[in-house]
């Protein structure tokens, strides 16, 4: 039986937003995500961060730098209680190294966390500050949800029509559960 998740962008998302963030130390969750995911765990939703780090590519940090960041976002979530079931990210920049599948608006994350995870894309949330975190759920048959940290007070005039509006991931917990009845 496969399972709904919840897919969730990093930056701008759960934790605040820092231009390519390469310091463990500068993770800091933002106000009501560690609440949000309590709640999504609680409702029996698989949680999955999704996150483009064109930073590697650029060559402004390295991938240990990025394993450092997300394992430190890994230890605050643990610590709280809301584990993610898994970590995704994109390394690419196709300026840099081409066009990848992984890039989002791209669904090869997505399609790569389904697989080992066993998840149900047409059943699932993707979450995010930009317009391209929530597209995929266009394509994969999921429901998008923008939320107005990072900059997604930039990006909701831009938002399609079928996509949801949040202010911060308690509210979208708060949503998916009504719409889900869980």
């Amino acid at each position: 039986m496969f399972k709904p998740a919840v897919f969730i962008d990093r930056d701008g998302t759960l934790i605040v937003e820092k231009v390519y963030l390469d310091d463990p130390g500068g993770v800091v969750v933002l106000p009501g995500a560690v609440e949000g995911l309590r709640e999504l765990r609680a409702a029996g939703f698989a949680l999955v961060t999704v996150t483009n780090q064109s930073g590697i590519a650029r060559g402004y940090y390295s991938e240990e730098d990025y394993r450092a960041v997300a394992g430190r976002l890994d230890e605050v979530l643990e610590k709280a209680g809301t584990p993610v079931d898994g970590t995704f990210h994109c390394p690419h920049h196709p300026d840099v190294t081409g066009p990848c599948a992984c890039r989002k608006p791209g669904t090869g994350m997505f399609l790569e966390a389904a697989a080992e995870l066993g998840l149900d894309l047409r059943a699932s949330y993707f979450v995010g500050d930009k317009v391209t975190d929530v597209l995929p759920a266009l394509e994969l048959g999921g429901q998008g949800i923008l939320v107005r940290t990072g900059y997604g007070l930039e990006h909701e005039p831009n938002v399609p029509r079928d996509v949801w509006v949040e202010d911060d991931m308690r509210a979208v917990a708060q949503r998916i559960r009504f719409d889900s009845g869980r």
